[in-house]
């Protein structure tokens, strides 16, 4: 009896550990990078990134973003993509297109556009980038449109349609899309 409830603490121990475990910190504010909770990571949906089978004619490099499934893939070829967990728009702010890559920015400042503003007069009108700004680690930057595909501090709304237009992943997704991500990709949202 002893001896399992040994090998159950052990297993409870490396099951906390890849939990908690992350990358070494590129920018000095990565190290702030809050994940999901304990009990989020332990019992909530499944949001892991994965690779997964992926028949396209998209190029290698693409995204494709399915707001029904809410995953993000990115296209690897040879019938593969990375998929990731998202967050989408909220009723009456989901969009479809397509558009392409034309910034990236790490710890991004955040200005509200005057929509937002109007619907919500409590935010500020600019705060800079940082660990406690809503845009999170990245920022991928779609053309001219006020969308972006960016980090959350708040991963447990990860898998709901909570933005006003914007795609969230986890703070640790969206630095591992940016990190694989070209300027000029294009970037296909369903």
């Amino acid at each position: 009896m002893s001896l399992r409830f040994l090998a159950g603490g052990a297993c409870a121990v490396a099951l906390l550990a890849s939990v908690c475990v992350m990358p070494a910190a590129a920018h000095p504010y990565d190290q702030y990078i809050r994940g999901r909770s304990f009990f989020g990571a332990m019992f909530g949906p499944s949001i892991a990134r994965m690779v997964v089978s992926y028949p396209t004619n998209q190029k290698t490099g693409t995204i494709v973003i399915s707001t029904a499934q809410r995953r993000l893939y990115l296209v690897l070829g040879n019938g593969q993509a990375l998929s990731y967990a998202i967050a989408v728009g909220a009723a009456g702010y989901a969009w479809s297109g397509v558009n392409q890559v034309t910034d990236k920015r790490e710890w991004p400042d955040w200005t509200p556009p005057g929509e937002m503003l109007q619907r919500r007069p409590d935010l500020p009108r600019h705060m800079a980038g940082g660990p406690d700004n809503p845009m999170g680690a990245r920022a991928i930057y779609l053309g001219s449109s006020l969308y972006r595909i960016h980090g959350s501090n708040d991963p447990d709304k990860i898998g709901q349609a909570v933005s006003s237009g914007c795609i969230r992943l986890t703070n640790q997704d969206v630095i591992d899309l940016y990190n694989r991500v070209q300027i000029g990709a294009t970037v296909i949202v369903q």
